[in-house]
């Protein structure tokens, strides 16, 4: 049994506290199956997206005085859960998205690992922990002489990534499953602080007023899941500047795809200099999104209370894998990993018939993106009603939960959405990438459609500075 799409939109919006009359303005059609997975991948999908563009709603009501229609083809917004494997250039994909080595691979004691590899400095870590060179054959090799436990946490010590296949009962029962259960699916903490209410920013001497119009964003995120929440809130007319720095390692894949309508500077936050130039855009943004392990960016003097110190107001959203709950609140992790050790992989493949089948999305990725963009436009509302500071948390173990319990597909479809199946939602745009072939924005709205007014830039190419 498998929750509809308005009942998983409906979970969402009451989530983030929204008002339950607020979901006559959203109209969810074309609800097809589209992913070949038992897991409901399609409501996940219209659920997020939806919330998304509702909150959009709400941020222009704030505005205006007025409702939008919030219109969600669900086949588009199960499409654009794909969104960086369907990108293109000139025809053909920006990049790998995983390394060879990275992946699954059987232990001793007849369990499985999974090795997060892509990034260089974790695939060392991880080789020199097994003694193994860089090729798949050496490191199945160098694993089959581990028990998966013990490399689990042989690789974490070794500050690199790495979780054993777990099956459900097994995620449940865990000290860290166990945490996850008393967190709700995230979190909207207004601080009151004597702020007072701050109506949305005026919108560009243009006048092509989007509901975010004027709303400045600091992108302090990597890899999927945060920088989607960035380019949601771009879509939907937001000023995003997403800052990462030279030395760090990033997929060329997923900056592309997550990058639209933003600009992509660098600094070196080991530099004084890097350090001043952060305190000061975010002394001038409205929103700072921010995807480090709890407690790293505060160690650094750039957590939600030194920020609300610098600006009176803020809306501040912290991104984590595993929540900020439970022991493994400081562990690494990614999107793969938490599907790997809260059974979904596992259970995949057993319905499958194979033993191991991960998600034909980065779905949890996906679903936090779309949720992180929604809890900031509702942190936006409510700041224009009642003033204060705000603080967001949301991570991909809470989401993965709830994706877990939007019950089982009983007749999937046949294939998983491929390129040459969704013409009709993508266009073309030029960039420094190349010509691509992009998924449109899905969550439309009735007066003001989302969209992306500039092409994703290459990384570091602009400057660290807010939009005169």
């Amino acid at each position: 049994m498998v929750t509809s799409r308005s009942e998983a939109l409906a979970e969402v919006w009451n989530a983030l506290g929204g008002d339950a009359g607020d979901l006559d303005q959203v109209r969810i059609s074309n609800e097809q199956p589209m992913y070949a997975s038992h897991f409901a991948l399609d409501s996940a999908a219209a659920a997020t997206i939806g919330a998304s563009a509702l909150a959009a709603a709400r941020v222009w009501y704030e505005r205006t005085g007025r409702w939008q229609q919030a219109e969600i083809d669900a086949r588009h917004a199960s499409v654009a859960y794909r969104s960086e494997r369907l990108l293109r250039a000139a025809g053909k994909p920006v990049g790998e998205q995983w390394h060879d080595v990275s992946g699954y691979y059987p232990t001793a004691d007849g369990r499985y690992i999974h090795l997060h590899c892509n990034f260089p400095h974790f695939r060392g870590r991880t080789l020199e922990v097994l003694g193994a060179e860089e090729n798949r054959d050496d490191i199945a090799r160098a694993c089959a002489q581990w028990n998966a436990f013990d490399l689990e946490e042989a690789v974490i010590a070794a500050r690199s990534c790495a979780f054993m296949l777990r099956s459900r009962d097994e995620w449940h029962a865990h000290p860290q499953g166990e945490a996850l259960a008393t967190l709700p699916l995230l979190t909207i903490t207004r601080h009151d602080d004597g702020s007072p209410p701050e109506p949305l920013p005026e919108a560009p001497a243009s006048g092509d007023e989007l509901p975010l119009s004027g709303v400045r964003v600091l992108d302090l995120t990597r890899v999927i899941a945060g920088p989607l929440c960035g380019r949601t809130l771009a879509s939907y007319g937001a000023e995003v500047l997403r800052v990462g720095a030279e030395h760090l390692p990033l997929s060329r894949r997923l900056a592309a795809d997550t990058s639209f309508g933003k600009r992509f500077a660098f600094l070196d936050l080991r530099e004084a200099e890097g350090q001043e130039r952060l305190s000061e855009l975010a002394a001038g943004a409205g929103v700072v999104v921010q995807g480090y392990r709890p407690g790293t960016l505060a160690g650094r003097g750039y957590g939600f209370e030194a920020i609300r110190e610098l600006r009176p107001g803020i809306v501040y959203l912290s991104l984590s894998a595993w929540s900020e709950a439970g022991p493994w609140s400081h562990r690494r992790g990614y999107d793969s990993l938490v599907q790997t050790a809260s059974g979904i992989a596992l259970e995949g493949g057993l319905r499958a018939g194979e033993e191991v089948r991960p998600l034909p999305a980065q779905a949890l990725d996906h679903s936090v993106g779309y949720l992180a963009a929604a809890a900031v436009m509702t942190a936006l509302a409510r700041r224009a009603r009642e003033g204060g500071s705000y603080e967001i948390r949301v991570s991909l173990a809470q989401t993965g939960r709830w994706f877990d319990a939007l019950g089982r597909v009983d007749e999937p479809a046949e294939r998983d959405p491929a390129v040459e199946d969704i013409g009709d939602l993508t266009a073309p745009m030029a960039s420094d990438w190349g010509d691509l072939s992009y998924v449109l924005p899905a969550g439309v709205l009735s007066e003001t459609p989302p969209r992306w007014t500039s092409p994703p830039p290459l990384p570091g190419a602009d400057e660290a500075a807010w939009a005169a």
